[in-house]
């Protein structure tokens, strides 16, 4: 068996030396196990998803996913069909026959690939056998009343039981299974037991079990070398227009805008255009997301801000569940009192108009002291009464049902950010996730994100991160730190991450004071940047997105799909380990940031005029984002081996 990690944390220059080659996979076949395949839970289902199209385009109909069997899901997200494969096909039909449910379809996302289900519930009459037969494989016992655990005993039992069926009519095909999370490591243990001939490959996203490890002071981090890393990509899409991204994050900008509006009425005296949309999304894991230093830290850029007499507003918004009973009501009548002005306005516009178009049509300049009426100033004087407000906006957008002890508004208590009109930093707690359909903040997660200027993600336990990986696809400069891997990967091979929009917090060499002092000093440097800046800094992140492409990262999945093939297989499949595709490689400043003394530093120039020309005069967008391109391209341009071919004695056979 062959250990990954679906994680970061060390360089990956660290890998061994390996050439990619092309297996020959009309000769084999690959499951991979999850829980979250077709059934999104978190972040696994994210990797499973965006990563099916690059392997389907790699292995064609020989590649398969195994999940759980929900109604809902298979009616929405699955095309049911007959498999092709001859072995497979006997092994769904065996396991039918046998008192299982097994559905079979294609996956409705990019790539189509292929998926097994297994129906638990139908299973389950089996239980109390397939708690003997894990206890006598490997003596441990699983408690009556869990009822996860004896889901996953289910789960377990059937994939072991379905690779027993298809390595039994595979013929000459080789099985390699890949099992994801410890929610299908039931299966992996079973097959080893059975002693299944499949080549098997155990990756851990690092959930409950990386927590447990961390905190019991397994020296986790300086073993990492003797497992195969599997940095996390995205699917990423690109622009056919190159400022189409900018495009976007100015329209949801202009929602994010209307729904502050709503949210500060009677207390809307600072400028939208210069104010910025910070935001935490997330887990509500109040330390390891980092949000106990985020909230520190803007506690003291707040002061700054104050202190400089910045005409800078910042909102910050916290978007993490949390149990709550309803909508805030202070919240909803902002919004209902935003539209009603609207409403005002475009009526009083409207009756306007129409007064200044007859008049022009008569070949007069109307006077204004009387295209309004005194009825019309009324309606104006009432809408304005109605914008005042005895409190302060509040803090959050929801009712918590754990007010008192919710770790976040405690906070929020202890340094007193309570929105007043002196704060420049304002805060938003949205204990509930991003809705389309929501009446309050009606958008999708990254309608919301593109509209934001900064995702901010100190995280202190963090094996990957997407969440600063999608701000990257998306053009949108972010926060992470070096104990998340994202931050790590982008530490190792970025020259100058902070020149891109990536701020990397020291979490791991300094105190806790000292990374929220750097961290503050990342967030006031941001806010001084002019607009002209920031548009630079974006347009630079998103060139960023090509290095976190499953294009790229996915060969970290084909070298531990070489290993394991070799090990279970050593006189059918052989690794040749040669340089790694990353090694050594560097991503380097932009050729428009001068050297800095310090990478910790902020790479952009501060805002002023005289700094806008000289930066006028050094950067030209085309030349260096042609460069950047040229940059990203080299270090993963390989030569392939043809598929079908073997490489022996440095030629290539038939």
């Amino acid at each position: 068996m062959l250990l990954g990690r679906s994680l970061s944390v060390t360089s990956l220059s660290g890998l061994p030396r390996w050439e990619v080659e092309e297996l020959p996979v009309e000769e084999l076949l690959l499951f991979e196990v999850a829980w979250e395949v077709t059934n999104k839970v978190g972040g696994i289902y994210t990797v499973i998803q965006t990563k099916a199209k690059t392997t389907a385009d790699e292995w064609g109909d020989n590649y398969f996913l195994i999940g759980p069997y929900f109604e809902h899901n298979m009616k929405t997200q699955v095309e049911q069909c007959e498999p092709v494969n001859d072995a497979v096909r006997r092994a769904v039909d065996a396991m039918n026959k046998h008192g299982c449910q097994v559905h079979f379809g294609r996956w409705l996302i990019e790539g189509s690939p292929y998926v097994v289900l297994f129906d638990i519930g139908f299973s389950a009459w089996n239980l109390d056998r397939w708690k003997g037969d894990l206890w006598e494989a490997c003596s441990v016992g699983i408690p009556y009343h869990d009822r996860e655990a004896n889901d996953m005993l289910i789960f377990g039992s059937l994939t072991a039981w379905f690779l027993k069926e298809v390595t039994d009519h595979a013929d000459d095909k080789h099985v390699v299974a890949q099992f994801h999370e410890w929610q299908a490591g039931i299966g992996l243990i079973l097959s080893r037991a059975r002693k299944l001939p499949i080549a098997t490959i155990f990756t851990t996203h690092a959930t409950l079990l990386g927590r447990y490890l961390c905190a019991a002071n397994i020296d986790f981090y300086n073993h990492l070398d003797k497992d195969v890393v599997t940095p996390n990509g995205l699917n990423v899409k690109k622009f056919s227009a190159v400022h189409e991204f900018q495009n976007l994050h100015a329209m949801y900008k202009a929602r994010i805008q209307d729904f502050v509006r709503g949210h500060f009425y009677g207390h809307l005296d600072f400028d939208l255009e210069k104010t910025l949309f910070l935001f935490i999304a997330g887990r509500y894991e109040f330390s390891n997301k980092g949000a106990d230093i985020f909230l520190e830290s803007l506690s003291r850029l707040n002061f700054l801000l104050r202190m400089h007499k910045s005409d800078v507003t910042v909102v910050v918004f916290f978007i993490m569940p949390a149990k709550t009973n309803n909508f805030n009501v202070e919240t909803l009548k902002g919004q209902a009192v935003r539209k009603q002005l609207w409403d005002v306005a475009h009526s009083v516009k409207e009756k306007f108009g129409k007064k200044l178009y007859d008049a022009l049509l008569r070949g007069e300049i109307p006077d204004m002291n009387n295209i309004l009426d005194r009825d019309d100033l009324t309606i104006m004087k009432r809408a304005i009464f109605s914008t005042q407000r005895q409190s302060l906006p509040p803090v959050t957008t929801h009712n918590m049902i754990d007010d008192s002890t919710d770790p976040i508004l405690s906070t929020i208590r202890r340094i007193g950010l309570f929105n007043n009109r002196t704060d420049r930093v304002k805060v938003i707690l949205h204990p509930e996730f991003l809705s389309s359909t929501s009446p309050l903040l009606p958008m999708d997660y990254e309608e919301f994100v593109r509209g934001c200027h900064l995702g901010v993600f100190p995280s202190y336990y963090e094996p990957w991160g997407y969440t600063p990986a999608e701000c990257t696809v998306m053009g949108i400069p972010s926060v992470t730190t070096n104990l998340s891997g994202f931050g790590c990967f982008m530490q190792e091979h970025v020259a100058d991450p902070t020149a891109y929009g990536i701020y990397i917090v020291d979490r791991r060499f300094r105190s806790p004071d000292d990374s929220c002092n750097q961290l503050t000093q990342f967030l006031y440097g941001f806010c001084k940047q002019s607009r002209r800046q920031r548009i630079i800094q974006r347009n630079r992140t998103e060139r960023l997105s090509d290095l976190l492409d499953w294009r790229y990262l996915g060969r970290y999945y084909q070298h531990a799909r070489h290993l394991t093939l070799s090990r279970a297989f050593p006189d059918k499949f052989h690794v040749e380990l040669t340089s790694p595709p990353t090694e050594g490689f560097k991503y380097p400043r932009p050729s428009s940031v001068p050297p800095s003394p310090s990478g910790s530093q902020a790479s952009s120039p501060q805002s002023s005029d005289v700094e806008d020309e000289v930066e006028d005069e050094r950067y030209d967008e085309e030349k260096e984002a042609e460069r950047d391109r040229l940059n990203i391209k080299s270090p993963f341009a390989l030569s392939h081996v043809p598929r079908g071919k073997k490489k022996l004695h440095g030629e290539y056979k038939n």
